[in-house]
């Protein structure tokens, strides 16, 4: 994880948590592809608003972040605990129906992708899902607060994807989201299945 970007969540947890927009429309279809009760680990959960609607549905939920005080502002939230975890400290082998990884990956830094994908493989059980969503580009960057993107393309994100473990794409779609800090971003949605390599 980006140092800087990190700082940032830890010194701003309260006024993202204050800002974080409603649940996506995309958690629905993704929990669909999941069996009654599965097992669900969520990374950067932010201000808990994901795991909030898959608990309320009867979802085995691991919340985290990598932020300590986020973490303590989503457990106070869902009542329920979140634990503050770094993406490299994930080292579940085959324990999850699925992972849901909202706008966070997109601060992995490009070199350090690819082990981190190798590792939510890893976490996941054969036929596990994994949706994971990115600000599109051709390079990565800071935006003006800082925060370190790593702004892949859909090629590098398939190459990275294919050198992690073998998926099976389900589904991929883009949208224009406004930023913490007001500026627009083209988001790419991504839904894969782990399967035998």
């Amino acid at each position: 994880m980006d140092e800087k970007t990190l700082q940032f969540y830890r010194s701003n947890a309260q006024s993202y948590a204050d800002w974080a927009k409603a649940p996506s429309t995309r958690l629905r279809g993704f929990l669909a592809l999941l069996p009654l009760g599965a097992s669900v680990l969520e990374l950067g959960c932010g201000a808990g608003n994901h795991s909030a609607v898959m608990l309320e549905a009867g979802f085995n939920v691991r919340a985290t972040d990598g932020s300590p005080e986020m973490a303590e502002i989503a457990a106070r939230r869902l009542g329920h605990p979140v634990e503050a975890m770094l993406f490299h400290e994930l080292d579940a082998q085959e324990t999850y129906d699925g992972v849901w990884a909202s706008a966070c990956l997109l601060h992995v830094p490009r070199d350090e992708f690819a082990g981190i994908l190798t590792r939510i493989h890893r976490a996941l059980k054969l036929s596990g899902v994994f949706y994971a969503s990115f600000k599109i580009g051709e390079g990565d960057g800071r935006d003006n607060l800082g925060r370190y993107y790593n702004y892949p393309s859909r090629g590098w994100l398939q190459a990275t994807y294919a050198a992690a473990g073998a998926w099976d794409p389900l589904t991929s779609d883009t949208s224009v989201i406004q930023s913490f800090d007001a500026s627009p971003a083209n988001m790419l949605h991504l839904v894969v299945r782990k399967i035998a390599a």
